[in-house]
């Protein structure tokens, strides 16, 4: 603590049960106390009926952005930390595919199918995966040494490092969405209070069981090791984690069900169109910056998106073509199960100067994922957009093993989805392509385009950010200039 004649005082305050933090400063914010006065009075009083009366029935939910939790989730799947991270109010990091060989790991397995026949083709999609992955990184290695051998100036190990990373970068487009990770998150008992609401309204079982882990982990105290490594006890190491909010975290109607009202809804209104036929979508870009149109279009044609495989533009030219009527059609299906709390769905946030409409690599897009200054509506992941093939395995003459795996899979994907779509999901590879829309600001156009297309980054996601300058620059030209970003032709395989 400082203090100076002014009276001017500057307190840190040691970690307390998140509840109880949060209520300790919403009462500070009410009251004329010092900071230990309304600690004082919180620890006297019960948090419990605080967080009923305000946050539940009152619905004052910015008190609970006043508490925070660090949670890890282990052995999770790629999916499920996909999931994990769709929160705009979010700081964590998973398991990374470039510095952590996934090789030894096992893969989920959805429970409807454990014990089935289906297993059994599931586990051979997942086998046959994990097999090139473990017999490419040794030849990309050996590959990647003989084009780029090491500086007199750089370590042995930072070398090794640097070209087992670099073959990772290269492998992982041959790892499932089923492959096993970890995740660890620091979150605000809010962010936390909407993510278990959101992984048990999900369609996925195994997001319903982790958010009923979740939970379980709140209303329990939490694991105090660092504390019990420097021999110390503390005082709130028996409180559990975030017991009120644990308690009333249940399943959201509007949630469990939008997104196949939507889907229905889109299979219908848009019938005959040609929407889901890629032969019909004319020349795709990896990259294409839509054009400002109106507000009422943008919602609807971004509602529609979500629920389909087909470009923006191509939607967008469709839902012009409509009435007002029709329009509304879809705005209502997207309400019309909301509650009085109920925020609405992320496809409403509309308004930005900059839509990019992105068609990338899995692997690629989990990166640009972790960007939360924009709005990302992703579509379901599919085989329908093909696979990306990493251009170093071509260089290196292997390029016709990974086709050949990649083909066999995606054949085996068609198999397993007339028996089980969800064992279907979870065995697409990281190389097949996603599309997603990224609407943002300048200065997060400015920044993605800067950042990602460095020399350290991977060279999927670097050719997306210099495809955004470009973009934007024919355009905005001015707009565009000013953007430092750098051509995906300059390479230096040694800078991590």
């Amino acid at each position: 603590m400082s203090q100076d004649q002014t009276g001017r005082r500057v307190v840190a305050i040691a970690p307390m049960p998140p509840e109880k933090s949060a209520y300790a400063l919403a009462r500070y914010s009410r009251s004329p106390d010092s900071i230990e006065g309304s600690i004082q009075w919180v620890h006297g009083h019960s948090s419990e009926k605080f967080w009923e009366q305000f946050y539940f029935d009152y619905g004052h939910a910015s008190i609970a952005d006043l508490g925070h939790v660090t949670i890890c989730f282990e052995n999770i799947s790629e999916l499920a930390a996909v999931r994990l991270e769709d929160e705009s109010l979010w700081d964590g990091q998973a398991k990374s595919s470039r510095y952590q060989n996934f090789a030894s790991d096992r893969w989920f397995v959805p429970g409807q199918i454990r014990g089935s026949e289906t297993e059994a083709l599931y586990e051979g999609v997942l086998r046959s995966l994990s097999e090139i992955y473990r017999q490419l990184h040794e030849p990309l290695k050996q590959f990647l040494s003989e084009r780029e051998p090491r500086p007199e100036s750089m370590k042995a190990a930072d070398y090794d490092r640097t070209i087992a990373a670099r073959a990772f970068d290269i492998t992982r487009y041959l790892l499932p969405l089923a492959a096993k990770t970890n995740v660890g998150q620091v979150v605000s008992i809010r962010t936390l209070e909407k993510q278990i609401t959101r992984l048990l309204s999900s369609q996925l079982p195994e997001l319903r069981g982790i958010g009923e882990d979740l939970k379980g982990a709140c209303q329990r105290p939490p694991v105090n090791l660092w504390s019990e490594l420097c021999g110390q006890t503390s005082g709130g190491s028996n409180d559990p984690l975030a017991p009120t909010l644990a308690r009333y975290a249940k399943t959201n109607a509007y949630q469990e069900s939008v997104y196949s009202d939507l889907a229905r809804h889109a299979k219908e209104a848009l019938r005959g169109t040609g929407w889901d036929q890629p032969n019909t979508w004319g020349t795709v870009e990896s990259v294409e910056l839509m054009d400002l149109h109106h507000p009422l279009d943008e919602i609807v044609t971004t509602l529609l998106y979500r629920v389909s495989q087909a470009p923006y533009r191509k939607i967008l030219e469709i839902v012009k073509g409509w009435s007002e009527k029709e329009k509304h059609a879809t705005i209502e299906v997207a309400m019309k199960q909301r509650g009085p709390y109920d925020e609405l769905i992320k496809e409403f946030r509309s308004g930005y100067a900059f839509t990019f409409d992105v068609l990338m690599d899995i692997g690629a897009w989990r990166d640009m994922h972790r960007h939360r200054r924009c709005q990302q509506v992703q579509q379901n992941f599919t085989t329908v957009h093909g696979y990306d093939v990493p251009p170093p395995l071509v260089e290196a003459g292997l390029d016709r093993e990974y086709r050949q795996a990649m083909d066999a899979v995606r054949q085996d994907i068609e198999l397993l989805r007339k028996k089980d779509q969800e064992a279907s999901l979870y065995a697409i590879p990281f190389g097949f392509k996603v599309r997603c829309l990224f609407k943002m600001d300048y200065a997060e156009a400015e920044y993605i385009s800067k950042l990602r297309s460095g020399v350290k980054g991977h060279w999927s996601y670097r050719t997306v950010a210099w495809q955004m300058k470009q973009q934007l620059a024919r355009r905005y030209p001015y707009l565009g200039e000013q953007i430092q970003a750098t051509p995906p032709d300059i390479d230096d395989t040694l800078t991590r």
